[in-house]
């Protein structure tokens, strides 16, 4: 069993929140230089040119992140058209949090009846939202707004220029009679 490989594997399905030295012992059955040695084998392959990734030690985690060199082209790859379109699930967020703001992330997932925890985190870096201050709620949870930048990308000049959520219910029932009244019969 490569040992190297499966840190490998670990520190890339931890993502942004990292796994600590502790955590790799744990998981890997290792002493504290066992895994040391580990990391430092891994990082000393990730620090070749050929590779566009590196660990770094960050708060106290070992996180899988990008090299510096190469900012230049991460910047590119925010700004490009592909990045800008929202996708379904990132304009569901989005509504949730402007009609309901502010809003928690565990808010959010009831209303949508699914995890947004990664789309929130994309439309935090989008600047589309913020965090807005913390909850009173148990934990103190994040309370979640939308920005300036927001009102710019849907060319609102305040939130009171949102649609009102009566106006979108009309239209859904107008889309529901035009079903009933369709051309089609059934045979």
């Amino acid at each position: 069993m490569n040992k190297k490989a499966i840190l490998e594997g670990l520190l890339f399905v931890v993502g942004d929140e990292g796994i600590t030295l502790e955590e790799i012992g744990e998981v890997l059955a290792l002493k504290k230089a066992e895994v040391q040695k580990l990391l430092k084998e891994l990082q000393d392959e990730y620090s070749k040119e050929s590779h566009g990734i590196q660990i770094s030690l960050l708060g106290g985690s070992f996180k899988m992140t990008t090299k510096k060199e190469h900012k230049e082209f991460y910047q590119k790859l925010m700004v490009t058209h592909k990045s800008n379109i929202l996708s379904q699930a990132a304009l569901e967020t989005l509504a949730i949090i402007a009609y309901n703001q502010p809003i928690t992330r565990a808010e959010v997932d009831e209303l949508r009846g699914i995890a947004s925890v990664n789309m929130i985190r994309k439309l935090v870096a989008k600047d589309l939202i913020k965090v807005s201050g913390k909850s009173s709620l148990p934990g103190k949870p994040n309370l979640y707004r939308t920005t300036p930048l927001f009102l710019d990308y849907f060319g609102l000049n305040s939130l009171d220029d949102l649609p009102t959520l009566d106006l979108l219910q009309k239209e859904e029932e107008n889309q529901e009679t035009d079903l009933f009244s369709s051309n089609y019969k059934e045979l």
